[in-house]
């Protein structure tokens, strides 16, 4: 027992820096939710339901534009897909435990936890887990509040244009993944020459079109580079 205690306050003090992190991100997701229509307490369930920063941000988005609660759905579990590879790597590395204290702290996994608890030499106590996420988990859920009453005492008019920021936030999301990584501009410009056809067209709503524009991309580009692979590897020459 003395020693997981120990383990929680070393991983509070290591997940100290995330929570940092987070303040900034949490105050505008609340400020947004805000603008958006959501109320205080919807925001902060949100935030202790969900806990994912991208997801939340794209919910904003699609709530913003009337999507059905399917499409969010599923389009939140697309973005979060991820999490499955994380949470079975970091398993490879934690402290054997009961089943239910590994769903819980799996439920605070982020990419920030998750490389924290990564990167630690040696094995991954419970407490230390817990302690990151912990911390990490209070930040996001207390800012998001802390957002929604700051944008609360914003003028109408200017929570009303603070909407905009959400596609400006998508966008800086983007454009530093796209500087590193050329498949990451193919993804994005498939998906939206998808997204663009299906909404124009007006073969699916709104929700739909983004759902199938996500997967569609993800598919042919994942498929181009399979077969750019395996050529580059029946091309080389066999070895004496």
């Amino acid at each position: 027992m003395e020693r997981q205690s120990s383990d929680f306050k070393r991983g509070v003090q290591a997940g100290i820096s995330i929570a940092i992190g987070y303040f900034p991100i949490a105050l505008t997701f609340g400020l947004l939710a805000k603008t958006t229509g959501l109320s205080i307490i919807e925001t902060v369930m949100m935030s202790m339901i969900v806990f994912a920063g991208a997801s939340q941000y794209i919910s904003l988005t699609l709530l913003t534009l009337g999507t059905g609660t399917f499409e969010i759905i599923l389009t939140t579990f697309i973005v979060n897909i991820r999490h499955f590879l994380m949470s079975a790597s970091l398993n490879e590395k934690v402290e054997e435990d009961r089943p239910l204290f590994k769903a819980l702290y799996a439920f605070g996994i982020t990419d920030e936890t998750f490389s924290v608890a990564a990167t630690k030499e040696g094995t991954v106590s419970t407490g230390y887990i817990f302690g990151v996420c912990s911390v990490s988990y209070a930040s996001w859920v207390v800012n998001s509040g802390i957002g929604h009453l700051v944008g609360a005492s914003l003028p109408e008019t200017l929570q009303e244009s603070m909407t905009v920021a959400l596609y400006a936030m998508f966008v800086g999301l983007l454009v530093p993944s796209m500087k590193k990584s050329t498949k990451a501009i193919y993804l994005a410009g498939v998906a939206a020459v998808f997204n663009t056809i299906f909404t124009f067209a007006e073969l699916l709503s709104t929700g739909w079109a983004i759902v199938l524009a996500t997967i569609l991309s993800a598919l042919i580009i994942e498929a181009v580079e399979s077969f750019k692979t395996r050529k580059a590897k029946g091309g080389k020459p066999l070895e004496d």
